[in-house]
């Protein structure tokens, strides 16, 4: 009978491999320009589907306070919002590739420093309501249990060549039990278009910043 010992440092290099093989094999996410959207670079995030609001950007939850935030949708069709820029779950990739998880953070100054959260995005259940929205709060990296509900992942949508959507759906943990979901808009009473898990997914492009 043959027996194979491995190493800690083999283990260590196939489970590279691993991670590289799976980015790799995944398509580059395009911007409207046919260009590869590049991490940590600013992108405007903008919809498909014009006059129903502009680009991405940042609201107050509830009306009658500035904080906490919440992410949203510009309600004017011409107004690009706020740029955010995409990290990758391995932050050696020089592409952003489609069904890969990523952080997606606001590229911006926080309105509720020093005692809030940065802009990076983290999906949130509103306590009243139920609705899973994206707030903030989540931090860059460390993939695993604990940052669960820091990842995102780009994935193919639509009819353009340019056409994507974004998705609350993370693989960096491979006992935890989560809900995946289409990111869309809900409109709330006060006319703000609010990013939330939707059944009616929010087709976007990536504009370089």
């Amino acid at each position: 009978m043959n027996y194979f010992i491995f190493s800690s440092a083999t283990i260590l290099l196939l489970f590279f491999l691993s991670l590289h093989t799976t980015t790799a094999a995944n398509p580059a996410v395009l911007d409207i320009d046919g260009h590869p959207v590049r991490p940590n670079s600013p992108y405007y995030i903008l919809p498909v589907v014009r006059g129903r609001g502009g680009g991405l950007t940042v609201e107050p939850k509830n009306i009658t306070e500035l904080c906490p935030l919440a992410a949203a949708q510009e309600t004017r069709e011409l107004n690009n919002g706020i740029p955010l820029k995409l990290h990758s779950v391995n932050p050696k990739d020089k592409r952003v590739f489609v069904s890969t998880d990523l952080n997606i953070v606001f590229d911006a100054v926080p309105l509720c420093v020093p005692s809030g959260p940065s802009f990076i995005w983290q999906l949130a259940i509103d306590e009243e309501t139920g609705r899973r929205y994206v707030g903030f709060g989540g931090q860059i990296g460390n993939p695993g249990v604990e940052t669960v509900s820091n990842w995102f992942k780009i994935e193919k949508a639509g009819s353009g060549t340019y056409d994507y959507k974004i998705v609350f759906c993370p693989s960096v943990c491979n006992f935890c039990k989560v809900m995946c979901g289409d990111i869309g808009v809900f409109v709330d009473n006060d006319g703000r278009r609010l990013l939330d898990l939707n059944d009616q997914p929010l087709l976007v492009n990536f504009k370089k910043a």
